[in-house]
């Protein structure tokens, strides 16, 4: 009995850190036709605890730390430029804009803290939520009056709404990458029709947010495809190499500097440019 009850809680352990996409670099299906054969077998179970405790050793000791850190970069500049924006007197699309954003970084930091399935959840779909804010601020920086744009509003919270419940319903991450991809794409074609051909004086700041977004999403794949040889490279690095390779945390801080330096396009759009036709000799 007491082996049983032990097989099964390594067998909890096992599914919970592949179903949240830790570390693990096997496809769900394949877990799940080989762990169904494994737990058939007391050799099979005691090769299952050989496998998951270094595993979990792995994950609570690497994720709670670079990959929550990492995530201070969603959370401390959007909330300081939420409370510069509420103090100025600024338009709330702004200073949702950078809640949102925090609210990512604090999801981000509660799923790597705890590695659970809600909190998966909270990290994911603020992911949504925030670039749909980026699109509406993206697409109203034109306008100098405190109107709203109801139509598009309706249509980014519609969008918003279904992919939440598809999402909950499939538990397909694939289907959030897409989603999000989409609105990714959205903003960057955007962004650089306004910087290519609208306002070119503005390819620093919206070529530097770019770069510095992909450059991140690279890093990302990186670490997703090369798992298994980049976790053996580190354990013959030494431990600050060693966290320099650690590209998931990359991937937080790079992509969180690329949305906040987005943020401050969208804004200098608007003010940037109301500035400059009140004050048509500033720059001379």
């Amino acid at each position: 009995m007491e082996s049983e009850k032990r097989v099964k809680t390594v067998f909890k352990w096992l599914t919970m850190l592949h179903q949240n996409l830790c570390v693990l670099c096997l496809s769900r299906r394949q877990f799940q036709k080989d762990a169904a054969s494994w737990v058939t077998t007391v050799e099979a179970a005691l090769y299952i605890e050989s496998v998951s405790y270094p595993m979990l050793n792995l994950c609570f000791c690497f994720c709670p730390t670079g990959n929550t850190v990492s995530n201070l970069i969603f959370i401390l500049p959007p909330i300081y430029g939420a409370i510069r924006t509420y103090k100025d007197g600024l338009e709330k699309r702004y200073l949702a804009a950078y809640l949102c954003l925090t609210a990512v970084g604090l999801g981000s930091w509660c799923f790597h803290m705890t590695l659970k399935y809600e909190m998966q959840l909270l990290d994911e779909l603020p992911m949504i939520y925030s670039c749909c804010v980026f699109v509406y601020c993206l697409y109203e920086c034109f306008k100098y009056k405190n109107t709203v744009n109801y139509p598009m509003i309706f249509i980014l919270i519609t969008y918003s709404f279904i992919v939440s419940i598809v999402y909950l319903k499939l538990k397909q991450p694939v289907f959030h990458q897409i989603m999000y991809g989409t609105l990714v794409s959205v903003i960057v074609l955007r962004s650089v029709y306004i910087v290519l051909w609208v306002y070119p004086w503005l390819r620093g700041l919206g070529y530097t947010s770019l770069t510095v977004f992909l450059m991140g999403f690279f890093l990302w794949n990186v670490d997703n495809i090369f798992c298994e040889k980049l976790r053996a490279l580190r354990e013959k690095m030494p431990p600050v190499l060693g966290a320099v390779t650690q590209f998931h945390a990359w991937w937080h801080i790079l992509t969180g500097l690329g949305s906040y330096l987005h943020i401050l396009l969208s804004f200098f759009l608007e003010y940037g440019l109301f500035f400059l036709w009140s004050h048509p000799g500033s720059f001379d």
